[in-house]
């Protein structure tokens, strides 16, 4: 049975000292698939999987019906049709998501202005000066669930505690649709009982080197010597283990977190050989990866082209830029200079992707005494003016055009 599922959900029922609780973590319920069931309210009690229905394809989200099946995101969704033959599988809408996303971090701002995004459904609050006016952090976590579900239709689950890490704890073990408050006293007696991969940081490698040790449980961490602990994982990852197993984090929530990237990546249901639809798919998502830079006020030094190949090998090659840059049409140059040095006849690509680094503010960009992306900024503006009022696809390069075949 999927971990989840909600099997093991615990949330607070009675009154508990959380006055030092004032770190919260609010996650949104199986993002993706609720969003899409906004539309569907006949599918809810039906396991619904978000995803293309492809050989190739992945589980993009799945709701808590069809996660009792073993169904998890980024799972083949051969797999998870063969583990959940009645699963109704949706497609994914990734602006409705963005939407959605925009619409609850507005209310978590509206609370406090201490937000950390961690994605887009997910977000740390210090909610510490905002008792005056919203009351204690279960109350505060309360009026964040109402609100949500409220505004948006959808529920979050939240996790309250002294630090971080055990917030994002509680708030996975109240899910879904649930608030869970850790007074800090409470801390070691809530860490200690859970498996030591619930651990921040601990993956299938060092969970098994872990095990191997003897360490089952946080507790067991926490009551081994750092010396042996720090000599079968590593000195930093020693202590950091060790620090977590005993409730310590002292990491505050960060308001200036930035994006340190951003791209997009497809992976085609059938081997592409084609170099003439691997440069017009380079072009699409040069266009996508530049709309969303222009959106979110920023510009990138850095591009780079991804390419998985049809054996399952991959190789990303970068280039550089002069200046940075959120223009479409300067990011696919570069990107396609890279592929057609890489480009030979007869490869097979699985996979390929366009990424920006290195990202900055765009204030100010291509106001130089001469901009050879000029007009070609112009036109891109242009083309987001007309896709915030007609919608995405409206305005499109003639070479992503279908020939007319009347």
């Amino acid at each position: 049975m999927s971990r989840q599922d909600g099997s093991n959900r615990e949330v607070t029922t009675t009154p508990v000292d959380d006055s030092r609780a004032t770190m919260l973590h609010v996650d949104l319920d199986a993002f993706f698939a609720s969003v899409e069931l906004l539309d569907h309210p006949e599918l809810v009690d039906r396991p619904v999987v978000v995803g293309h229905r492809s050989g190739r394809s992945v589980v993009t989200a799945a709701n808590y019906v069809a996660r009792r099946y073993g169904v998890n995101s980024a799972m083949p969704m051969a797999l998870a049709l063969r583990r959940c033959p009645d699963a109704v599988v949706l497609e994914p809408h990734m602006s409705r998501y963005q939407d959605f996303s925009r619409r609850v971090m507005a209310i978590f701002n509206d609370v406090t202005p201490l937000v950390e995004p961690l994605g887009i459904d997910e977000a740390f609050l210090d909610v510490a000066g905002a008792r005056r006016i919203h009351g204690s952090p279960a109350e505060i976590g309360a009026l964040i669930r109402r609100r949500v579900e409220t505004e948006t239709g959808l529920t979050c689950s939240v996790g309250a505690a002294s630090t971080k890490f055990v917030a994002k704890l509680a708030s996975g073990r109240a899910k879904p649709n649930g608030l869970l408050v850790i007074p800090a006293d409470d801390t070691i007696a809530f860490l200690h009982p859970l498996p030591v991969g619930a651990l921040w940081g601990v993956g299938a490698t060092t969970e098994q080197t872990l095990l191997r040790l003897g360490l089952k449980r946080i507790g067991d961490i926490a009551n081994t010597p750092l010396s042996v602990l720090q000599a079968g994982v590593g000195e930093a990852a020693g202590r950091k283990l060790h620090d977590l197993a005993w409730g310590r984090d002292p990491r505050a929530v960060s308001v200036d977190r930035e994006e340190k990237s951003i791209g997009h990546e497809v992976t085609f249901e059938h081997d592409v050989t084609d170099v003439a639809r691997l440069r017009s798919e380079i072009l699409r998502q040069a266009d996508a990866v530049a709309a969303r830079l222009r959106g979110a006020g920023l510009v990138g030094r850095t591009v780079v082209l991804k390419v998985r190949y049809a054996d399952f090998s991959t190789v990303t090659r970068s280039r550089t830029l002069p200046e940075p840059t959120n223009v479409g049409r300067r990011i696919y140059e570069e990107v396609v200079a890279v592929f057609d040095a890489l480009a030979a006849s007869g490869i097979r690509v699985r996979l390929i992707g366009v990424r920006v680094e290195q990202l900055g503010s765009g204030d100010g960009a291509g106001l130089g005494l001469w901009d050879p992306d000029d007009d070609w900024r112009e036109a891109e503006l242009a083309v987001d003016t007309v896709t915030a009022r007609f919608g995405r696809g409206a305005v499109k390069p003639a070479s992503h055009l279908k020939p007319d075949r009347g």
